[in-house]
């Protein structure tokens, strides 16, 4: 089960990741930020855990249809965001890889030299 520290270190593995807190109101809610756009958003003292990411809108319909552990983003555009339970239910490997897609979405619609300058996998595709 992934926990608050492992969540955060998975999203600060990232090239180019930060974590800021930007909601005065709201000291406790921390943002995973690459190229100074958010790729998760969570609560790390929240109980449960949540997550929320970015989502190919196709795929974040498909996911909350299979996992009732996966809702439309909290305080986001649904289309766009999923917030994830992370009690236990999902498997690992599937929260992992929705926090790498969120995070490559975001890498996606950065310009290209700053995608160049984070090495990402993806520029090297296209």
């Amino acid at each position: 089960m992934i926990d608050a520290n492992a969540l955060r270190a998975t999203c600060l593995d990232f090239n180019g990741a930060t974590e800021e807190f930007p909601f005065p109101r709201n000291p406790d809610v921390s943002t995973f930020k690459v190229g100074g756009k958010i790729f998760a958003l969570t609560t790390l003292t929240g109980a449960p855990l949540t997550v929320s990411l970015k989502c190919d809108p196709e795929l974040a319909e498909r996911l909350r249809a299979a996992h009732p552990e996966v809702v439309p983003g909290y305080h986001l555009n649904k289309r766009h965001w999923n917030t994830v339970s992370l009690d236990g239910a999902l498997p690992d490997r599937l929260v992992l890889d929705m926090i790498e897609d969120s995070y490559d979405l975001v890498v996606a619609s950065l310009p290209r030299p700053q995608r160049l300058l984070l090495d990402w996998p993806g520029e090297r595709q296209r």
